[in-house]
C-alpha cells in the first residue's frame, strides 16, 4: 500500500511514495548500526557545530516547511512557522548544553575516585505522530544526536514529505547520513525493527494502543522505551480566578493545532459560582476564531488532519450527547467525510459518557462543574490520563499547593500548558512514562555507567636480612 501525502483542506492526494521493503529498511539499519560505533567519537564541539547548522537551516527554510505542514496536515502557516522556530531553538539549546548535561558526575565513595559517566546507547528508533511533524521529531533527535546516539525515524504515514524534509536538514547540516534516516515504512515493519538487536531503544509519541504494542515488543526484547501517549488535560478555574484572562487562554489552549494536541486543554473544570460566566466568555472567544485555507496568513485554525479523524470525533460527541451531555456551542463537522470541524462546547459532562472517559482529539471543550477547589482536584485526577494541567486562581500560593496534588507530568498555574527545551516533558498513568526535553530528556537514552577506581595496590616491602 502506498504512503500518501494528503491535503485535508483540498481533499486531494499530493504525492504517493512506495514504502520501503524490509530489505531496504534492514540495509539502512545496518548503516545506522555501523555509524553508532563511530559517531560517539565525535567531540561535543563537533556535534554542536552541526546542530547549530541544523538550527540555522530550520530558520532559513521556515516558510517552505510551514507550507509543507499546511499542505500535509492542515496546520495554518503562522503556526507552522512558530513550530519550526521552536525546533531551531531546541537544536541550539542542546548544542549549547549537551556537554554540560552529560559531564561525568563525581560521586564521593570509599574509592580513590568514582563517578557516573553518560554514554550513548546506539541506534534509537523514533515512532512519531503527524500533529507536530517537526517539533515531535526534533525534541527527540536533537538530544539523541548530541548524546552520541543515531536516530531512525518512522514518521506518521500522512506526513512523508515532512519526514524527508527533516532528514535533508540534518544531512545538509553535515551530520553523517547514517546518523539520522527517515524510514518510509508501514507499521508492519515497526515490530521487526523493535525486535532487532541493533535497535537499542525506542521512543514513541502516539496513541495508547500503539504505545502498548511497541512497549510490549520492546519489553520482550529487553530494551528501553519512552512513551508519550494521550492526554485529557484539566483546565481548573477557581471562583477567584481572573476570569477574562482564564477564558481567553482557555480558548487558545483548546484550539492549539485545531485541538489536535496531547497537551491542549480538554476538560474545563470550573467552580460553580463562575461556571455560566466562564462558558459565556469561552464561547465568545471561540466564535471569534477564523478558519479557512491553512496557507492563508489570516487563518487561525484549519481542518483536522484527516476526514476519518473528524468522523470519529463527531461520533464521540454524538454518543456523549445521547448519554446526557449538553451542547453549549454548536459547531462540529458540517458534512460527514470531510475534515473541517468547528469548535464546540459540551457541558453536563459526567462519568459514563465518552467525553468524560476518552480523549477528544479535536476542538471540543468539555465543561465539568466543581463544588469547590477540592472537588476540582478530584475531577482533574479522575482520568486515566496524566499529561498536563493548569490551575487558575488569584491566590498563587494556593495555586502551587493545588498543583502539587494534580496527577500529571506538568502543571501550570495561571498559564497555558506548553513544552519548552528547558523543562522536562512527559506524563504519568496512561499518558506514558519517561521524559523528553531538559537535562532529563537527553539522559533517557544513555548508559549511566558507574566507574570505580580503587587506590594503587600497596608495594611489597623487601625483607631486610
Amino acid at each position: 500500500m502506498a504512503i500518501e501525502s494528503y491535503n485535508p483542506y483540498s481533499g486531494k492526494v499530493l504525492r504517493r511514495f512506495a514504502p520501503f521493503s524490509w530489505t531496504k529498511t534492514e540495509r539502512i539499519l545496518a548503516q545506522a548500526a555501523k555509524a553508532a560505533t563511530t559517531w560517539p567519537a565525535t567531540a561535543f564541539a563537533g556535534r554542536a557545530r552541526l546542530m547549530h547548522r541544523a538550527a540555522g537551516l530550520l530558520r532559513e527554510r521556515q516558510d517552505e516547511l510551514a507550507r509543507l505542514m499546511a499542505l500535509e496536515m492542515g496546520k495554518p502557516v503562522t503556526d507552522g512557522r512558530a513550530e519550526v522556530q521552536k525546533c531551531a531553538l531546541t537544536c541550539d539549546y542542546y548544542a549549547d548544553h549537551a556537554e554540560e548535561f552529560l559531564r561525568d558526575e563525581v560521586i564521593k565513595t570509599e574509592a580513590r575516585r568514582s563517578f557516573i559517566s553518560h554514554e550513548p546507547l546506539g541506534v534509537v528508533l523514533a515512532v512519531m505522530p503527524w500533529n507536530f511533524p517537526f517539533w515531535q521529531v526534533v525534541r527527540f533527535a536533537a538530544p539523541a544526536l548530541m548524546a552520541g546516539n543515531v536516530g531512525l525515524l518512522k514518521h506518521a504515514s500522512n506526513v512523508p514529505q515532512c519526514a524527508l524534509a527533516l532528514e535533508k536538514i540534518f544531512h545538509d547540516a553535515g551530520f553523517p547520513p547514517a546518523t539520522f534516516r527517515t524510514l518510509l515504512i508501514g507499521s508492519d515493519l515497526v515490530e521487526k525493527l523493535v525486535q532487532d538487536d541493533r535497535v537499542l531503544a525506542v521512543t514513541l509519541t502516539g496513541s495508547e494502543e500503539a504505545g502498548s504494542k511497541v512497549a510490549a515488543t520492546a519489553g520482550a526484547h529487553i530494551k528501553k522505551t519512552v512513551l508519550e501517549l494521550g492526554g485529557s488535560d484539566a483546565f481548573v478555574v477557581l471562583a477567584d480566578a481572573d476570569l477574562p484572562l482564564a477564558a481567553k487562554t482557555a480558548a487558545q489552549a483548546r484550539m492549539v493545532n485545531s485541538g489536535q494536541s496531547c497537551i491542549a486543554a480538554k476538560r474545563f473544570i470550573v467552580e460553580k459560582p463562575v461556571l455560566r460566566e466562564f462558558i459565556r466568555q469561552l464561547k465568545a472567544h471561540l466564535l471569534e476564531l477564523r478558519t479557512g485555507d491553512p496557507l492563508d496568513e489570516a487563518t487561525q485554525f484549519g481542518p483536522l488532519a484527516r476526514p476519518d479523524l473528524a468522523d470519529e470525533l463527531t461520533q464521540q460527541v454524538d454518543d456523549s450527547v445521547a448519554a446526557g451531555a449538553r451542547v453549549e456551542l454548536h459547531g462540529g463537522q458540517l458534512t460527514p467525510g470531510t475534515a473541517l470541524f468547528r469548535p464546540m462546547i459540551l457541558s453536563n459532562v459526567k462519568r459514563g459518557q465518552r467525553a468524560y472517559e476518552e480523549e477528544l482529539f479535536g476542538p471540543v471543550a468539555l465543561i465539568l462543574e466543581a463544588r469547590d477547589a477540592d472537588d476540582a482536584i478530584r475531577l482533574a485526577n479522575d482520568s486515566r490520563f496524566g499529561l498536563g494541567a493548569s490551575i487558575w486562581t488569584r491566590d498563587v500560593r494556593r495555586g502551587e499547593e493545588l498543583a502539587r496534588r494534580v496527577e500529571a507530568g506538568a502543571v501550570f498555574v495561571n498559564a497555558m500548558v506548553k513544552s519548552s527545551p528547558e523543562m522536562p516533558f512527559g506524563g504519568v498513568k496512561k499518558s506514558g512514562y519517561g521524559r523528553e526535553l531538559s537535562h532529563l530528556g537527553i539522559r533517557e537514552f544513555v548508559n549511566q555507567k558507574s566507574v570505580w577506581i580503587a587506590g594503587e595496590a600497596p608495594v611489597a616491602k623487601k625483607k631486610v636480612e
